[in-house]
């Protein structure tokens, strides 16, 4: 069952894209897979979303090509996170578009509410969604972190498919757990 119109086919490219980064969760979705959350009720703590509602974006995404299921035991049963795929990596900038909008023209509700885009590899904050504006490199999940003051005191790396296994069990299923935010 579609979340809204549908809105694949429409000759307007602002028009297909926003099929897909239209939906609120579908964001905050690919956020959390994005801080190595994958794991279903991992998500469903951080988010504070309904099973019905999560189902439902985690296949929408699923579906668009952006997250993959991988399998993984759980204490003898097999169960499924949700990994990004080479096209969901590439759903970087857009997220980070968001990220630096928000930080720019509205306003936080306390001082630890704030996302910051930081390029690991000069350790720069940069203020553009696809670039460093420190050293001019392209940004990529492999070199970019997002700091958020409510899950960490230091830049957490951005999960990708290759390396979501080392990233989850470095910093466990949260990406850290100081608050319920962004």
């Amino acid at each position: 069952m579609p979340l809204r119109s549908d809105w694949s086919q429409r000759n307007c490219s602002m028009a297909r894209g926003l099929d897909i980064f239209g939906d609120p969760w579908g964001m905050l979705v690919l956020r959390e897979v994005f801080f190595g959350n994958g794991r279903f009720d991992a998500m469903k703590t951080r988010l504070q979303v309904a099973d019905s509602v999560l189902t439902r974006r985690l296949s929408a995404l699923v579906e668009a090509g952006l997250l993959s299921r991988q399998p993984y035991d759980d204490g003898g049963r097999t169960r499924h996170e949700y990994v990004l795929t080479a096209k969901g990596e590439d759903a970087l900038p857009v997220l980070n578009a968001v990220v630096l909008w928000s930080e720019k023209h509205l306003q936080a509700p306390s001082e630890q509410a704030h996302v910051y885009i930081v390029h690991a590899a000069c350790g720069q904050r940069t203020s553009s969604a696809d670039t460093c504006t420190e050293c001019g490199e392209r940004l990529t999940v492999e070199n970019t972190s997002w700091h958020s003051l409510t899950r960490s005191d230091e830049p957490i790396p951005l999960a990708t498919a290759h390396k979501h296994t080392e990233t989850t069990a470095n910093r466990g299923q949260g990406g850290g757990e100081k608050g319920t935010g962004a």
